[in-house]
């Protein structure tokens, strides 16, 4: 499973896309969007950074 954003969390920092190594996530809207969710490894990256704990993912 790849990563699910909760928008009523999010606050659109950027700091998912700032650390995913795989370029998943980009903001519209003020918002982050899994915008390449086929090439997430589940690597946790994004979950560990939201400081609104806003990304969520099964594997983390």
């Amino acid at each position: 499973m790849a990563a699910i954003v909760v928008l009523e969390t999010c606050n659109g920092c950027g700091k998912c896309v700032d650390v995913c190594p795989f370029a998943v996530f980009v903001i519209i809207d003020s918002y982050a969007v899994p915008e390449r969710s086929d090439d997430c490894v589940e690597c946790c990256a994004c979950v560990e950074a939201c400081p609104e704990n806003a990304v969520v993912m099964d594997a983390c």
